[in-house]
């Protein structure tokens, strides 16, 4: 099947579909409305009939902290390479833009897949931890 990555913030159906069918965790319409607008970088994956079915996003501030998150690609899509090419595009977009001083950062589900791209656990000097509100 051939693949196109394009540089974009996936539509709000996309996004809440591609979370869910990906298994992340889900995300209301309102949360997806306001957040997405705020993104630093964005990339989709589109197969040849224009269906979206990967995604990545970058959140942060821009200069001091960038997040990596909503790293998706749905179930029978997995395993062609597009998770490679996603990360590789935001990390491709961290080398150029970010200062040598940000922290980079995310939550690995796989952190094995993360440390291909030069990403360390930080335990035990540090922990990730979270909040659900």
């Amino acid at each position: 099947m051939k693949y196109l990555l394009k540089e974009q913030l996936p539509e709000i159906d996309d996004y809440l579909r591609l979370r869910r069918e990906s298994g992340l965790s889900q995300r209301t319409e309102t949360a997806a409305k306001r957040g997405l607008p705020n993104s630093i970088y964005s990339v989709i994956v589109e197969t040849g009939i224009h269906e979206i079915v990967g995604m990545g996003r970058i959140i942060g501030d821009g200069g001091c902290c960038f997040v990596i998150c909503d790293i998706a690609v749905l179930p029978e899509h997995q395993g062609n390479g597009l998770g490679r090419l996603i990360m590789e595009k935001i990390m491709d977009f961290i080398h150029k833009n970010a200062p040598s001083s940000a922290y980079v950062d995310l939550i690995a589900d796989v952190p094995e897949f993360y440390e291909k791209f030069g990403f360390k656990r930080c335990a035990p000097e540090a922990e990730g931890m979270y909040i659900r509100i």
